[in-house]
């Protein structure tokens, strides 16, 4: 007899943002990759974003402005925020949830 594994795939923005929710010993994560375009999203909790391929620029308000993450960076979203991402190519990010 076979394993099942399921997973979970999140569509956001008329399928323009696109994430697989993994559940590890260290937690929730999601796997995404967000097509061109500019998002707002809104966080429950802390999440700490790492882009994982393409550039991604993250408008937090305690940036003030925008700022870019390139693949390898890394940013944290506080909890109960909201926060905007603009890419002009296709990023890909790992987003684990605190």
């Amino acid at each position: 007899m076979g394993v099942i594994v399921v997973v979970t795939v999140n569509e956001y923005f008329e399928g323009k943002v696109k994430s697989l929710v993994v559940n590890s010993a260290e937690g929730k994560k999601t796997v995404g990759v967000i097509e061109p375009g500019e998002y707002e999203f809104n966080t429950d909790g802390p999440e700490a974003m790492t882009v994982i391929a393409g550039m991604m620029s993250v408008y937090l308000p305690a940036y003030e402005e925008w700022e870019d993450f390139g693949a390898g960076s890394s940013f944290d979203v506080p909890a109960k925020s909201v926060f905007k991402v603009k890419t002009t190519e296709d990023a890909a990010y790992l987003c684990e949830y605190k």
